[in-house]
């Protein structure tokens, strides 16, 4: 999965989200144009399991119906949450084993230093197998989950 010393700005993310086709692509009436000659449209009941959809390459997100909600509503909260973040660095990789906690957590260490007026977090998402809390020693400890949030395990006064 993936490591964040924090995480990517919001006009970053804008950026690839304008990139890289998704599901929010999908949203409305509007067919994609790269969907089959009978597509039903992504709004469809039948969207994704008409006949008309076998072989086209939408077919599996159109049948999950993703993103026909529209954007996720806690983006402007985690937004306004990461405002006060100055720098924010995605370690991130395709394949498994290749050294992004290793790596994310190095890397925290060296830029937290010895200086104390420098703060700097790291959040591992990878759900699965979390191995950060595991390399930079605090495995044992529990993350306090409150109504404002979680409240980081810090490992130096100045790492969390």
């Amino acid at each position: 999965m993936a490591e964040a010393v924090a995480a990517i700005s919001p006009e970053q993310q804008q950026q690839q989200q304008q990139q890289t086709p998704s599901a929010s692509a999908f949203v409305g009436d509007k067919v994609p144009d790269n969907a089959n000659e009978h597509c039903p449209g992504p709004e469809s009941e039948s969207a994704g399991k008409a006949d008309g959809c076998a072989g086209c390459p939408n077919q599996e997100i159109c049948a999950s119906q993703a993103g026909i909600a529209g954007p996720d509503p806690d983006i402007a909260v985690i937004t306004e949450r990461l405002r006060g973040v100055k720098h924010k660095i995605l370690v991130l990789s395709g394949k498994g084993g290749v050294g992004k906690s290793t790596f994310t957590s190095q890397l925290a260490f060296a830029l937290a230093g010895d200086d104390e007026d420098r703060e700097v977090g790291v959040v591992d998402v990878d759900v699965c197998g979390p191995s950060i809390p595991t390399i930079m020693g605090c495995a044992r400890e529990e993350v306090h989950a409150s109504g404002g949030g979680w409240s980081p395990v810090f490992v130096r006064d100045n790492l969390g």
